[in-house]
């Protein structure tokens, strides 16, 4: 089955929840309102159905290969990426001055959920580069930006970022890799970096990787880190390319999914020492590299959602075509397309419904991030950036793990069909599974709600987003409608297990940290379960607002169902996620470690 891009879900949400409108009125996207929005979504549903999304089933069937230090991406990626590129999508989100759109976030994001809804593997490409431009736009010298931004930004060259090492997954305080100094003010870096996305490939002119290396004599652990930008091929003067720069493709990975992306393990050095350029000042490579990290892990989220749209939208397709048995109504009597069984509508609306409440938070949170970067009054910037902050782990944490759920249900709705290849379904199931795992595990993700957004803050953060909730509650007691007051005793009921749960991480982190860590990752789904729903519930005001003044009735109905279901069936399990964190923490470490 072909990808449709959800371009009246997205639209919804940009301009009712997100308010391009108010965007808008950002100094630097004036020009960036809804008429703007819904030509760049359109343009983008055309190339990603027409030209990406074709590649997903050959990537899985013909992944990239590695002969002889060269890798070969899958036949077509590379024809894929060059209209890509054309196109200006690398550039969408990225600043005019070095040859970007400047188009917000909020539209940057719908074009990437497309991206990777038509071909998560490809799709990695560009989401690495935005990396490395983040991080250049913050860190960069005005030399390493005026060299590379351009480039990058317009797709010529692709970027990647090298954390992990062979003896340093998630603990960068161990990262071994080192950078010797040199009299003309370069240093040369020696060491091997693992899971390099398109860390070698045959799509761009040259990658620009984004290394994390100590200073000889730097400190231990993680306050002695440097990030340095290290070129596959030099660059000369006049920004064309010279010399093959020390580093080098060894092999790459045999995965599990996403296998058409080249997962490189990179050797640095081995020839007399790779060329690099310090990024900022020695010893903050932490800190800068952290920039490429949020940026990916909201874009992690935004690939989680993605492909749960692709596994939904296969899932009815089957269940529309599939027949088997009768349904157990009555209402026809002869065999069925198995859409008409009750709990193959259980699964596709759990489908559904986390789905796109997932893509309304994600939208909301991309606001957010526009109006932290461009809104004139400081105050608003300051709210606008903690909301979003608080959003991230949520974003990446909950949406992967959904994808997980939602795909999984795509394999479950065709039965016996989906565990076999060819029916495409479990490659969803097998793309999906990735990102819980990288960009930080959703533990990490947990770890970063618990310490840095809610504990550290005394969970005001938090409870600011709770009175937010709170004010949507009061519009919704307003409201008579049968749907309305589902929503309504849900969301309060979540509300008020939300803000039990802040209280107990608040007031126990110190004290008894191994209690508040125990339930840190159930602390993260109960969070991003209760935002999911707050924008759904927020949908539903909407919806009804519009039924009524007979806009899109059809639409605004599901809208409403969606939303409803939503509440009922997903929203409700945050109560129990409550209990078991605030009064079940002792039975996480109560048995001996002798008895696992």
């Amino acid at each position: 089955m072909s990808y449709k891009a959800p371009l009246k879900d997205m639209l919804f949400n940009i301009e009712h929840l997100a308010r391009i409108d108010q965007i808008a009125q950002l100094p630097g996207f004036e020009d960036a309102g809804l008429e703007t929005a819904q030509a760049v979504l359109e343009e983008a549903a055309r190339f990603n159905e027409g030209v990406v999304a074709p590649l997903n089933w050959e990537g899985d069937k013909n992944p990239s290969s590695f002969k002889a230090g060269v890798v070969t991406t899958t036949a077509g990626f590379k024809q894929a990426y060059q209209q890509y590129t054309q196109g200006g999508w690398q550039g969408l989100q990225h600043p005019l001055a070095f040859g970007g759109q400047g188009l917000p976030k909020t539209i940057g994001a719908a074009c990437g959920e497309m991206l990777n809804s038509a071909n998560m593997a490809f799709a990695l490409c560009p989401l690495l580069t935005d990396g490395a431009i983040e991080a250049l736009l913050v860190a960069g010298s005005d030399e390493l930006k005026a060299t590379y931004l351009d480039k990058l930004i317009s797709g010529q060259w692709s970027g990647t970022m090298n954390l992990t090492e062979p003896q340093a997954g998630s603990d960068l305080s161990m990262v071994r890799s080192r950078a010797e100094p040199q009299a003309d003010g370069t240093y040369k870096v020696f060491g091997t970096k693992i899971y390099i996305t398109y860390g070698e490939h045959d799509m761009a002119e040259n990658i620009v990787h984004m290394v994390l290396a100590r200073v000889q004599g730097a400190p231990e652990g993680v306050k002695g880190i440097s990030l340095f930008v290290v070129p596959k091929f030099m660059v000369n003067q006049d920004g064309s390319l010279g010399a093959r720069n020390d580093v080098h493709c060894v092999s790459i990975e045999h995965k599990m999914g996403i296998k058409a992306s080249p997962t490189a393990v990179l050797q640095y050095g081995d020839h007399g020492g790779a060329i690099g350029y310090l990024m900022g000042q020695e010893n903050r490579g932490l800190e800068y590299m952290f920039i490429m990290m949020i940026a990916a892990r909201y874009a992690v989220g935004v690939q989680g959602i993605a492909i749960a749209e692709r596994a939904y939208q296969k899932a009815v397709q089957y269940a529309k075509d599939r027949v088997q048995s009768r349904p157990v109504d009555g209402s026809i009597n002869a065999s069925a397309p198995i859409i008409h069984h009750p709990d193959i509508k259980r699964m596709l609306m759990t489908m559904r419904a986390y789905t796109e409440g997932c893509r309304a938070m994600a939208s909301v949170a991309a606001a957010a991030y526009d109006a932290a970067h461009h809104d004139t009054d400081a105050e608003a910037r300051k709210q606008n950036h903690a909301f979003y902050e608080f959003l991230v782990p949520l974003v990446k944490g909950f949406s992967t793990e959904m994808s997980l759920e939602v795909t999984s249900l795509g394999v479950q709705v065709h039965g016996g069909m989906g565990f076999i290849e060819e029916t495409g379904a479990a490659q969803y199931y097998r793309d999906a599974k990735i990102l819980t795992i990288y960009e930080g595990t959703t533990a990490i993700q947990a770890n970063d709600l618990v310490g840095r957004k809610t504990a550290r803050d005394g969970g005001q953060t938090a409870k600011a987003i709770a009175a937010q909730i709170e004010a949507t509650e009061a519009q919704l007691a307003k409201c008579s409608s049968v749907p309305a007051r589902a929503v309504l005793k849900r969301l309060t009921a979540a509300r008020l297990a939300f803000v039990d749960v802040v209280e107990f991480v608040a007031g126990n982190t110190k004290a008894s940290p191994n209690a508040v860590f125990s339930g840190s990752v159930p602390y993260l789904m109960l969070a991003g379960n209760l935002v999911a729903g707050w924008q759904l519930a927020r949908s539903l005001l909407v919806a009804e607002d519009q039924i009524a003044q007979g806009i899109e009735v059809p639409f605004m109905q599901a809208k409403i169902a969606t939303a409803q279901f939503y509440a009922e069936h997903i929203l409700s399990k945050a109560p129990g996620i409550r209990d078991s964190i605030v009064e079940g923490a002792d039975s996480v470490t109560a048995l001996a470690l002798e008895a696992f």
